[in-house]
């Protein structure tokens, strides 16, 4: 997430794609889309954030499968964001979904990944509070 304004809950505040091969589906996209990629450091990779054309904001990540994004599905990703990240886990799993990953800290608050009942994942995403 890099937006500086929180988006409202229940909204799709961002989309991410894991692959094995982060740069390869960079320039696809960059080429197909016209997305430009700015690097993200992720310590001894980069990952990436994907600009639309003539846009200032971005629009997508295009991240690595490595350290805690090795589980994630290959697939595009929407954040749904909610009020409480562990409060929505939960009612997930009551209501006969099921976490594929997380909760945990993500850059600028906390994420888990959920299976709805009938198979469809989708990520869940708890902004940070804003700084005081």
């Amino acid at each position: 997430m890099t937006n500086s304004e929180t988006p409202p809950v229940g909204t799709i505040g961002w989309h991410d794609l894991t692959v094995e091969d982060a740069e390869r589906v960079r320039d696809f996209y960059s080429k197909v889309a016209g997305w430009t990629a700015t690097p993200l450091s992720m310590g001894a990779y980069n990952d990436f954030i994907m600009t639309g054309a003539g846009s200032p904001e971005p629009v997508a990540g295009v991240c690595h499968a490595r350290g805690s994004n090795a589980d994630l599905p290959v697939q595009w990703l929407m954040y749904i964001v909610v009020e409480d990240v562990d409060r929505s886990a939960e009612e997930c799993v009551e209501l006969g979904g099921a976490i594929l990953a997380g909760p945990r800290a993500l850059s600028g608050g906390r994420f888990c990944v959920i299976k709805d009942p009938v198979g469809a994942v989708c990520a869940l995403y708890q902004p940070a509070p804003p700084a005081a």
